[in-house]
């Protein structure tokens, strides 16, 4: 439809500016229109680009301190080879060559004596290594076991990605008018009278692709919010409705809402009856969770519930931006089924400021982060079957991921069984600091893995414990490549280089043409990118001086064949309609209808601890400053965070006798850590909040310090291999605990 014909390069001063789009690293899910400014080889600062339609030149934080952390001088500079024991931080300087000589020896080895199912690959968040990295495990590696670095349930985007999978047939994202370049100027979009902000906080996250000031930019045109959520957010105090839920509960509360719309017949009946299956069977189920019940579940008071659910149903049109909270309990792909439920049935699906079905632009995903099966079609059929967790959990086989299930790797690697993990590769996964709950438990497991790769811009506690080979990866200012989740198509232009650093695209390719070229017949990474580019009719140079390409959005394409295949009207599933009723659950053994399921440790599940550990713990919510376990050695960012905190309501402190700034012990019966008080009154004063992803890179990095990996770790305090039913989801944001001054 458009693309952006500006100027993509010129000269200010001594400095030469760039337009073009930053991703991660430093950064976090989305691709922000940036304008670099540089003088020779080094990246002097960064401007948001203030004709850019997407982030309209508006920054955050973590953006606008990128050269702080790309000119950081403890970056890794070059391949290493471990010189001493692993945790000694002892390395030897060695160069590429050496590196890739070193990884094909061990791979054609495992191949020969245990085959090449015995190498586990692993990612963090952010870059583009969603696509990058199963290319490299399924082709070059020519293993089935791609995993995302030990999270458990895989509670991060998958059980929403299982649940529309086999619901719907296909990801949808909010329609916040950035679908086209005219952006709130198209005739054709329509503002959202409301819009639910379901277990999420977007203007910090910016989380799945989505930037949350574009719901600020809404409301200041009249969307009114419904925020679900057990924290006051800066959304939630700004909403018509807040509904403080109890950690965990998520699953009742929208099945509450299900029985207030369908018992009072709120629903659109046109769309349920022409596209939906099972709607009388939801019905059923949704009468066993009226809101006086889920109340006393929730919290949530039921008049509460009945209102926001009358108000969300009769708004026209409406939607919900959802968040990481729905994946991290067991019962997430229940909560991301009630969640579809109240889209689909109020007639809020792929319309105009509804929840729009969502493909890449221009069909561009190889390269995109979201394409988990780039190689997987040269895998042979027994090969794929010997996928870590298919065979227990076959929702992992059949939902829009293609990934090994994190908490199944962990076990092959304790037990050895169904065979012996040999191999381990991580690429920007800061494992048992961030990813991995159970951090000790994951610690000790990879200790067993007898060769581990850690590709990374900077040196992880994770390699330093465990890595065998350190790669240097290259920050999103050093690379060439493409940004496409969602929507717009955008280049990524390099404009410097950092000593020895390779560009993830590079090291795949190269490794790739070492172990199996039929697979990797691309001369150079631009080959590549242009082959990934094919969809869009463009190369790379040509993108490059687009900077950012258009398509045209389609709505109700499952009016017109859009969504099929066979070009039938339909939705892309074994109905053709949304399936609020899942008949191939049904032949998995699982629950076809949403359900509630108490988090293992609760007031409901284990009332009797709750004597030792009274309080709720959630965790995980972000920070302006950091993503993840990132941006920690950042001096302007720590400036601003310099230490973990744990946030309590004042009832809450006076009644331990803390006060803000004390640290505090979190304790439960799995483990413990120490973090810094915050007193907030938007807080329940039954439950509290620790932050993740700490580490300290000002402290010595050998073992046993290894940074403070451990010392001020939320996960020490989760559990592994506490899945729901479909092996999706974890209960990383809903334990229990107890807290008490750290003297």
């Amino acid at each position: 439809m458009g693309s952006d014909s500006k100027k993509v390069q010129w000269q200010e001063g001594d400095m030469t500016v760039t337009r073009t789009c930053s991703w991660t690293a430093p950064g976090c899910h989305d691709g922000c229109s940036v304008l670099y400014y540089t003088k020779g080889n080094e990246l002097i600062k960064v401007e948001g680009d203030p004709e850019s339609q997407y982030n309209f030149g508006r920054l955050c934080m973590r953006c606008l301190s990128a050269p702080e952390l790309v000119n950081d001088p403890n970056r890794v500079k070059w391949p290493m080879k471990r010189a001493g024991e692993r945790g000694e931080n002892k390395w030897e300087r060695i160069t590429w060559d050496e590196a890739y000589d070193i990884i094909e020896e061990k791979v054609r080895s495992i191949w020969k004596d245990y085959g090449p199912e015995s190498i586990v690959t692993a990612i963090g968040t952010g870059r583009n290594i969603w696509s990058l990295v199963p290319k490299l495990t399924y082709s070059a590696f020519k293993s089935p076991n791609f995993a995302m670095g030990f999270l458990a349930g895989d509670s991060c985007y998958l059980p929403r990605a299982a649940a529309m999978g086999t619901m719907i047939g296909d990801f949808f994202i909010v329609d916040a008018s950035q679908l086209d370049p005219r952006r709130y100027d198209n005739p054709e979009w329509k503002l959202p009278e409301c819009i639910i902000i379901w277990g999420n906080n977007p203007i910090i996250s910016n989380g799945d692709g989505f930037l949350g000031h574009w719901i600020v930019d809404m409301q200041k045109r009249g969307t009114k919010l419904i925020v679900v959520d057990p924290y006051l957010t800066w959304f939630a105090s700004r909403a018509d409705y807040w509904l403080q839920l109890r950690p965990g509960t998520d699953a009742a509360v929208g099945l509450a809402m299900l029985n207030v719309i369908i018992g009072e017949e709120l629903y659109d009946k046109d769309f349920v009856k022409n596209w939906t299956y099972g709607l009388e069977q939801l019905a059923e189920r949704v009468k066993e969770y009226p809101p006086e019940k889920v109340e006393e579940i929730s919290w949530v008071p039921a008049e509460k519930i009945r209102e926001a659910a009358r108000f969300f149903a009769k708004a026209k049109p409406a939607s919900v931006q959802w968040g990481l909270a729905i994946d991290t309990q067991r019962a997430g792909v229940s909560v991301a089924n009630a969640i579809c439920a109240l889209v689909a049935i109020t007639g809020n699906l792929d319309v105009p400021g509804g929840n729009h079905i969502i493909r890449t632009a221009f069909g561009v995903d190889r390269l995109a982060h979201v394409s988990s099966d780039w190689g997987l079609a040269e895998l042979s059929e027994e090969m794929r079957a010997k996928r870590l967790g298919v065979d227990e959990y076959p929702l992992f086989k059949y939902g829009l991921c293609a990934t090994a299930r994190g908490d199944s790797v962990l076990e092959a690697i304790e037990t050895g069984r169904p065979y012996p993990i040999q191999m381990y590769w991580m690429e920007t996964t800061n494992t048992f600091v961030n990813t991995a709950c159970d951090a000790k438990r994951v610690y000790a497991a990879l200790k067993k893995v007898p060769f581990v790769v850690v590709v990374d811009p900077v040196l992880t506690p994770s390699a330093v414990a465990h890595a065998d080979l350190v790669l240097p990866a290259s920050m999103s200012v050093e690379r060439d490549s493409l940004r496409n989740w969602w929507w717009p198509l955008r280049s990524i232009s390099k404009v410097t280089q950092y000593e020895e650093a390779k560009t993830d695209e590079e090291i795949v390719l190269d490794i790739g043409k070492r172990l199996n070229p039929e697979a990797f017949p691309w001369d150079t990474v631009e080959d590549m990118i242009d082959w990934a580019l094919i969809p869009a009719g463009v190369t790379f140079k040509e993108l490059e001086a687009k900077t950012v390409m258009w398509p045209e959005p389609h709505y109700k394409k499952y009016e017109t064949g859009m969504l099929r295949e066979d070009g039938e009207p339909g939705f892309n599933t074994d109905t053709g309609m949304v399936n609020l009723y899942q008949d191939i659950f049904v032949e998995w053994n699982l629950d076809p209808l949403p359900s509630h399921m108490e988090p293992p440790y609760s007031p409901v599940s284990t009332p009797q601890m709750m004597k030792e550990y009274p309080l709720i713990l959630t965790a995980g919510s972000r920070q302006w400053e950091f993503f993840h376990s990132e941006h920690r050695q950042s001096a302007t960012l720590r400036e601003f965070h310099p230490n973990p905190r744990v946030s309590m309501n004042p009832e809450t402190a006076a009644k331990y006798g803390i006060k803000e700034g004390d640290w505090v012990w979190i304790e439960n019966n799995i483990g413990k850590c120490k973090q810094q008080a915050v007193l907030d009154p938007g807080w329940d004063p039954r439950v509290i909040h620790g932050e993740h992803g700490w580490w300290f890179p000002e402290r010595e990095a050998a073992e046993p310090t290894l940074f403070g990996a451990f010392e001020s770790n939320i996960n020490n305090l989760t559990t592994m291999c506490t899945t729901g039913p479909t092996g999706y989801g974890a209960p990383l944001k809903n334990t229990i605990c107890k807290i008490y001054k750290a003297e």
